[in-house]
């Protein structure tokens, strides 16, 4: 997220790390045989790769990596990919085959004047047309996604009866939001909010980007509203309340695989996909809590996830 990393383009350019969501967890270079399945390696080798140190998308990439072992591939993990610029051009030179990404910050990544949408059919699609003659595939987007949510403070929330973005219209103009510091000029942001809602503030407090200082700013009633990411276990946490984007100001982040022509077959399609469609914004947000919160080891979680699950 920082930034040039991996979320950065969904903060159209602000630095977008979620302290929070940073894990201190050694994952450049394992041992590919920790399933310990019989036929490990047997099939090829598969690097999986992320774009930023995180712990979503680093617990996205390890299920890949343990659904494909366990299917009886080699599974190398380059999890140190820094920025969306190493990661993607790792792909395209084949020194990593596969990693999860976003579904629109991949698309303004790949095309900056990309018009986005909230439909996440519509951004896979312009995604696939980018990255076909790349020589890489877009696989099934995941229901799971991790959006710009604007949210209220528990005490804001009740006091004024609000749930959704349109609900902010009549008291916006009694009420202080935080987010990034260059979010009264971007799309998403104020200028987003002003134009598809109709929503002014009283005033704009710049803080970080989806981070601690937002988080704490809230808390505090310092501001009321802020703009966090929509899996940040914070939120719950706080007792902050997440405002449906009623109008479709945000596009579709979902969470997907992208990965090399040359190494997917229909295997790797139907295990990779199989993660995808098990994974939903609210156990995404739960996963992350147990890294971030409660301290377990990314791998233990991933796991743990996939066996619940049936896929290992």
């Amino acid at each position: 997220m920082t930034g040039s990393s991996a979320r950065a383009s969904r903060l159209r350019g602000s630095v977008a790390t979620l302290v929070l969501l940073t894990v201190a967890v050694a994952c450049t270079s394992r041992s590919p045989s920790v399933v310990g399945h019989p036929n490990s390696g047997a099939k090829g080798t598969i690097v999986v790769g992320v774009s930023g140190a995180f712990a979503e998308n680093q617990i996205v990439a390890e299920m890949y990596a343990s659904v494909l072992e366990h299917a009886g591939y080699t599974v190398d993990r380059r999890f140190d990919l820094g920025t969306r610029e190493i990661s993607q051009t790792a792909l395209e030179t084949g020194q990593i085959d596969v990693k999860p990404e976003y579904l629109a910050s991949l698309l303004l990544f790949l095309d900056p004047s990309a018009q986005g949408s909230s439909d996440p059919t519509a951004v896979a699609n312009q995604d696939r047309a980018l990255l076909g003659p790349r020589g890489i595939q877009v696989l099934t987007p995941a229901p799971a996604q991790d959006t710009n949510v604007f949210v209220a403070n528990a005490q804001t929330a009740a006091q004024y009866r609000l749930t959704t973005v349109s609900s902010l219209v009549p008291v916006a103009n009694q009420l202080t939001v935080g987010g990034p510091p260059e979010c009264p000029q971007r799309p998403f942001c104020l200028t987003g909010l002003r134009d598809r809602y109709g929503i002014m503030f009283y005033d704009f407090t710049p803080l970080d980007a989806g981070g601690p200082e937002t988080v704490a700013a809230l808390r505090d009633n310092e501001v009321q509203i802020g703009l966090l990411f929509s899996t940040d276990p914070s939120i719950a946490a706080n007792g902050f309340v997440p405002l449906v984007d009623d109008r479709h100001l945000q596009d579709a982040e979902n969470l997907t695989p992208v990965i090399r022509s040359d190494k997917v077959n229909d295997e790797i399609r139907t295990l990779l996909d199989e993660v995808s469609a098990r994974l939903t914004t609210e156990n995404v947000t739960s996963l992350v809590g147990k890294v971030v919160l409660d301290g377990e080891d990314v791998q233990t979680v991933s796991r743990g996830f996939l066996k619940k699950n049936d896929l290992l």
